[in-house]
């Protein structure tokens, strides 16, 4: 892989999860956000949908729809996954702090890593582990203070919605040939669906006032928009790099909720900011250092 190439791979996903990160702050914005997790996720997943196959319709015109005979089982599963990730990530950041979510999905980088040594037989660079191993000492800070604030619920979902999540992205690395953006159309078409079916079980109304309806618009287009980015760049960095870098979306999770400008004022604990500036010392290590790796892929 050429340098340009992964530089280029580096800072779209780093961007990528910077724009993962407003996520928590639309949700804070939401009337009674605990009250409608599914009529959110609904949306939100029907958004990703549908921009979606009008992205791959205006680039690859009615050619996009054989994509779908394309998918495999590989596209299926990573689908899936990514259907589960969102489903999971609303049901954790409407019950619990941002810093709690944000905490468990700081361990992506772990699980990707396992996954795709074990399906993938990725090995880790010396660069990343130590990247790693940093980072961990910050998610180790930033949660420590969380027991009181988060629930057993939110922990569980938000932990969940980390494993998904990898297991997504070792998908887009494990059939090269398979669409990502379809696999990606799939998770949200999977979200939406599913939360239909629970809303339609337990007779539940799925209508939710204009403002909510807007709010979880919005986040299914930066969702999309930050998973368009993501997936194009999957073959050029392994798995656990992909995840680590996209930690951002932790950094910035939290910061925006605690922003007072925005109005939020989720204040983050000194634990939280120390841990955030170690998270953000080990993105800039493996930065400065990718630049040596040579990969084979």
């Amino acid at each position: 892989m050429t340098k340009n190439k992964s530089s280029s791979a580096i800072f779209f996903v780093l961007t990528a999860g910077l724009i993962w990160s407003f996520g928590p702050l639309v949700v804070r914005n939401l009337d009674n956000a605990e009250q409608i997790p599914w009529q959110y996720s609904l949306i939100r997943g029907a958004t990703i949908f549908l921009i979606l196959n009008i992205y791959l319709f205006l680039i690859e015109g009615s050619d996009f729809l054989k994509n779908y005979k394309r998918i495999g089982y590989s596209g299926l599963i990573g689908g899936t996954c990514l259907g589960i990730a969102n489903i999971t990530f609303v049901l954790s950041i409407t019950t619990t702090t941002a810093a709690v979510t944000m905490m468990m999905l700081g361990a992506m980088p772990f699980v990707a890593a396992f996954l795709a040594y074990i399906f993938l037989k990725e090995k880790i660079s010396t660069t990343t582990f130590i990247a790693m191993t940093i980072a961990a000492m910050g998610i180790f800070f930033i949660s420590y203070d969380s027991k009181e604030a988060g629930t057993l619920f939110g922990l569980i979902n938000g932990l969940i919605s980390c494993s998904a999540f990898a297991g997504f992205t070792v998908s887009l690395r494990w059939k090269k040939k398979v669409p990502k953006l379809t696999t990606v159309s799939i998770g949200g078409i999977f979200a939406a669906f599913s939360s239909f079916l629970v809303l339609y079980f337990t007779d539940s109304s799925i209508l939710v006032s204009v403002k909510n309806t807007s709010l979880s618009s919005l986040h299914g287009f930066l969702v999309c928009s930050a998973l368009i980015m993501y997936s194009a760049k999957a073959k050029y960095l392994p798995a656990a790099d992909l995840t680590l870098l996209s930690l951002t979306e932790v950094l910035g999770g939290i910061f925006w909720v605690w922003l007072p400008i925005l109005g939020i004022n989720e204040v983050p604990s000194f634990n939280t900011l120390i841990g955030g500036v170690i998270i953000i010392i080990a993105i800039v290590f493996y930065g400065l250092n990718a630049k040596r790796f040579r990969f084979r892929y």
